[in-house]
């Protein structure tokens, strides 16, 4: 939920990284600028919503094609977040992968995907059949 305000905004984020679920408020002035965070209980909420506010990344977790293995999809994730403007872009490429059995757990199964820097990687063994 936003408000805006002529003077600015206020945005409200739910912090995921610890369990308390803090709701924070990040308020911006007219230019966009951060002005006040409020409403975290500890620093990981505020770093938590500046990131969420300026440059919001998620993980990616999915499965891709396997030829010869015990399964016919192995799981996969990235190494690190990913911008959330990507997630789509990197979901369709991996959508299209198909990987030879075996692979080992950590073995890159897309090296910078979608131009983001980041790696993907076998969340598992996938030993042949």
């Amino acid at each position: 939920m936003t408000t805006v305000h002529p003077e600015g905004a206020i945005y409200h984020y739910l912090c995921i990284e610890c369990p308390l679920g803090c709701r924070i408020e990040v308020e911006e002035d007219a230019d966009g600028n951060i002005v006040d965070v409020r409403g975290y209980a500890c620093n990981k909420g505020k770093t938590f919503a500046e990131r969420e506010h300026t440059d919001p990344r998620r993980m990616v977790t999915t499965t891709v094609a396997v030829q010869g293995g015990l399964w016919p999809r192995l799981p996969v994730r990235t190494t690190t977040a990913v911008p959330k403007d990507h997630v789509w872009a990197v979901v369709e490429l991996l959508r299209q992968v198909s990987v030879d059995s075996p692979v080992r757990m950590g073995e890159v199964v897309f090296a910078d995907i979608a131009g983001t820097g980041v790696d993907v990687v076998a969340s598992r063994d996938m030993p042949v059949r």
